[in-house]
C-alpha cells in the first residue's frame, strides 16, 4: 500500500480543456489582460475568495516577486518573514535585492510570532510577509495592528492556504495582496502556476504590467517587469480545478477529522483550528518526540509522511545565519505531516492511524 503525502487530482475535464487549447493553437497571450482562459480563471478566483481582482502568474514564487515589485521594494530594504516555511518565500525577497529578516513562529500553529515580529521592525523595514503555513491562518488581527502602527504593508503568503478562512474571510484578502501557488502538490493545481489577489485597482494595474515585461500595449514598457505570464493550458487546467476545489476541501476536512479522532489519547500534538478559523487542511501536521524514527517507520510501511521543514531557511547553506529562532528550530525537529488529500480513503486513514498506534 502506497499513500503519497499529496498528489495532483486531474481527470477527463482537464484533459478535454487542454486538448481544446492545443488544437486551437493559442497557447499563451501577451495581451495586458491575458488570454481568454487566463481571464476566465481570474474570474473564478475572485468569485471564490471574494477579492476584487486576481492576477494569474506562472508560479507562487512569481506571485511573491510581482507583489514585492508592486510595492517598490528595493535593494537594501528589509522584509520580515518566517524562517519556518518553504525557501521560495525568502528567495523572492533576495531576488529583488531586498533582505529577508527572519521571525520566529508560534508553537500552537507554526505561523509568525507577532511579538518577535514587532521587535525586529527597523527603519529599513518595508514589508511583512506572514505565511499561512499548512493552511493555518497567521494572527491577522495582531498583524493589522502592527501594519497600521508602523505603516508597513503586508503581503500574505497564501501558497498553502487557498480556502482557509478567519471570521468568514478568505486567506489572502486581509491586506494589500495575497499570493497563492498552484504547484501539483497544492489543494488545486495548474501544473505550475500562481496568482495574486488584491482589492486595490492601482496595484492590480501595476501587477498586470509587471507580469508582462512592464508593458500595457506592447513595446511600451512603463515599469520594470518580467515574463511571469500563466500559459493558457495552465489556466484551463486551473479553471477546471477551481470547480472541484470545494469538494476537494470537503474531503480533506473529513479525513482530518477522522484522523484526529483515531489519533486521540496518544502522546502526539494534533493540529487544531483556532476560534473563528477554518483551515483548508493542506497538510495535517502533528508534533512528536523522536520524529525521525516515526517518519522512517511510516515510510517503510508505504505511508508518505513527510517533514515540512527539517531545515529552516536561516539554517540552509545559502542563508546560513546565526539568528536565534527557538520555536522554529524546535518545530524543525518535531513536526510530521500525514496524507489526508482527497485520494486518501477511510481505509487508508484507518491504516495510517493503526500504524502510528502500533509504532508508539
Amino acid at each position: 500500500m502506497k499513500i503519497p503525502i499529496n498528489i495532483p487530482i486531474v481527470g477527463k475535464e482537464e484533459i478535454i480543456a487542454v486538448t481544446s487549447i492545443i488544437k486551437n493553437g493559442a497557447l499563451t497571450s501577451a495581451a495586458n489582460q491575458g488570454g481568454k482562459h487566463v481571464q476566465n480563471f481570474e474570474k473564478s478566483v475572485t468569485s471564490f475568495v471574494k477579492s476584487k481582482y486576481a492576477i494569474a502568474v506562472n508560479s507562487g514564487t512569481a506571485a511573491l516577486q510581482a507583489a514585492l515589485y508592486a510595492l517598490d521594494i528595493k535593494n537594501g530594504d528589509e522584509v520580515l518573514v518566517p524562517s519556518f516555511t518553504f525557501v521560495a518565500t525568502a528567495n523572492a525577497i533576495v531576488s529583488i535585492g531586498a533582505k529577508p529578516v527572519f521571525v520566529d513562529i508560534l508553537k500552537e500553529n507554526y505561523t509568525m510570532d507577532t511579538d518577535d515580529l514587532e521587535k525586529k521592525i527597523t527603519k529599513k523595514t518595508r514589508a511583512i510577509i506572514p505565511v499561512h503555513l499548512y493552511g493555518n491562518m497567521a494572527n491577522v488581527d495582531r498583524l493589522a495592528e502592527i501594519s497600521k502602527k508602523y505603516n508597513i504593508p503586508i503581503i500574505e503568503d497564501s501558497a498553502q492556504s487557498l480556502g482557509s478562512k478567519y471570521k468568514g474571510k478568505h486567506s489572502g484578502t486581509f491586506f494589500e495582496m495575497g499570493c497563492y501557488s498552484m504547484y501539483p502538490a497544492k489543494v488545486m493545481t495548474a501544473g505550475e502556476g500562481g496568482f495574486i489577489v488584491t482589492s486595490n485597482k492601482k496595484l492590480r494595474d501595476k501587477l498586470l504590467m509587471i507580469r508582462n515585461h512592464g508593458m500595457v500595449h506592447g513595446y511600451d514598457t512603463k515599469v520594470f517587469g518580467l515574463n511571469l505570464r500563466l500559459p493558457e493550458i495552465s489556466a484551463a487546467i486551473a479553471t477546471v480545478q477551481m470547480k472541484k476545489l470545494s469538494n476537494f476541501l470537503k474531503i480533506r476536512k473529513q479525513n482530518a477529522e477522522l484522523l484526529s479522532t483515531l489519533l486521540s489519547n496518544l502522546k502526539v500534538t494534533l493540529p487544531h483550528q483556532r476560534k473563528n478559523e477554518n483551515v483548508n487542511w493542506y497538510l495535517y501536521t502533528i508534533a512528536i518526540e523522536k520524529r525521525d524514527k516515526l517518519l522512517k517507520k511510516l515510510n517503510e510501511k508505504g505511508i508518505g509522511a513527510a517533514s515540512y521543514y527539517p531545515t529552516p531557511i536561516h539554517k540552509t547553506p545559502f542563508y546560513k545565519l546565526n539568528t536565534k529562532l527557538p520555536v522554529t528550530e524546535w518545530a524543525s525537529l518535531h513536526v510530521l505531516s500525514l496524507p489526508i488529500h482527497p485520494k486518501v480513503t477511510q481505509k487508508n486513514i484507518e491504516f495510517i492511524a493503526k500504524t502510528i498506534r502500533d509504532i508508539l
